[in-house]
């Protein structure tokens, strides 16, 4: 008989979920220019949380790449680029 072992889900002080393998499978990976548009889109509809799940990443690093993207001016050319969402 084999036991798994379950990782717990642990939230940091802002309530976001921190790293965990079963939810973040692209954990550590860049974002692909379809990711971005889709982040981008998405982002002033839908929860973080809800966007974190369907891109495979941490609420932190969604919220993070964001503010990165608006600071940077590209945010605007990623949501209005209808190249794949």
């Amino acid at each position: 008989m084999s036991l798994q072992m379950q990782e717990e889900i642990k939230l940091d002080q802002y309530g976001r979920m921190q790293y965990h393998p079963d939810f973040h499978h692209n954990h550590g990976k860049r974002f692909t220019v379809s990711e971005l548009e889709y982040l981008c889109k998405y982002y002033e509809v839908d929860h973080i949380r809800t966007l974190a799940f369907a891109l495979g990443k941490t609420e932190y690093t969604c919220a993070a790449k964001i503010n990165e993207l608006k600071k940077s001016g590209q945010y605007d050319h990623y949501r209005n680029l209808n190249m794949y969402w």
